[in-house]
């Protein structure tokens, strides 16, 4: 997944397994982090204290990076 609005801004390259990619997929600007967690947990044999702390952490990475925006209501 290049992170860049052209080639010139492109630094890295980021590749997502298989449950960072669901997320990825999922994330439409619509959906909340519980929905997130609930998705994962109907996808994968995990808790929602699981999915929970998976969701975040790769939210909060994908923010670094810039990637994506947290926004709150």
């Amino acid at each position: 997944m290049p992170i860049a609005r052209n080639a010139d801004e492109l630094e890295s390259i980021y590749t997502l397994n298989e449950t960072a990619s669901t997320i990825w997929d999922a994330l439409d600007g619509q959906r909340t982090l519980t929905d997130l967690v609930n998705l994962m947990v109907a996808e994968y044999e995990v808790t929602d204290d699981v999915a929970f702390e998976d969701v975040v952490e790769l939210v909060e990475q994908l923010a670094q990076v810039k990637a994506v925006e947290i926004v709150t209501s």
